[in-house]
């Protein structure tokens, strides 16, 4: 089989599924070192998870710039620049797109996080979690290999243990607005028994 002329069609797949690979990875990290447990080397993580954000964003702009090379899909500028104009799965490609601005934005905000304020920063940085969702889906929406299983179970390793990270870190976050002893307060048990 010639490879050839396809070789900036691979070539985008191929960064496009090892971002999501490494910004799974990064999101977990993230979250692992977000959590309670004092057993983590939370400095070896932060540099491990710094590196993966920062591999995730050269792969998202590898991802999309190399298609510009793609004599079918023959995207432009405008088709991997502005959201929904492509004419490849529009609203899947758009949501990548975003994605794309959405991870990059928040990544590159640790750098500044001293002017912006710690605070502030660390409510900003947790979106990243919401542009990783648009990220799975993109990939499922766009992706061509979506639907293959090597693709499928080596996602899973990557994309699974985040999102239970995640999952547990939202219920977490629901229970610890219930009183002390685990019961909703008054406002919110009334609030659910007319609901």
């Amino acid at each position: 089989m010639n490879v050839a002329p396809h070789l900036f069609w691979i070539t985008s797949r191929a960064a496009g599924e090892a971002a999501l690979l490494t910004c799974s990875a990064s999101v977990g990290m993230g979250l692992l070192m977000s959590t309670k447990l004092r057993s983590l080397a939370k400095r070896d993580l932060r540099v491990l998870h710094e590196a993966l954000s920062l591999v995730t964003l050269a792969l998202v702009l590898l991802h999309g710039v190399v298609l510009l090379g793609d004599s079918w899909l023959d995207p432009g500028l405008s088709g991997i620049a502005i959201p929904f104009v492509s004419e490849y799965r529009p609203v899947w490609t758009g949501l990548g797109i975003i994605t794309g601005y959405g991870l990059a934005l928040l990544g590159l905000t640790y750098y500044v996080r001293d002017r912006v304020g710690a605070a502030r920063w660390r409510r900003l940085h947790r979106l990243t979690a919401v542009f990783w969702l648009l990220a799975v889906g993109h990939t499922i929406g766009a992706g061509t290999d979506a639907s293959s299983a090597w693709f499928l179970i080596l996602s899973g390793l990557f994309v699974v243990p985040a999102a239970a990270l995640l999952a547990a870190r939202w219920w977490r976050r629901g229970a610890s607005k219930a009183e002390p002893d685990g019961r909703l307060s008054t406002g919110a048990r009334g609030h659910r028994l007319h609901a």
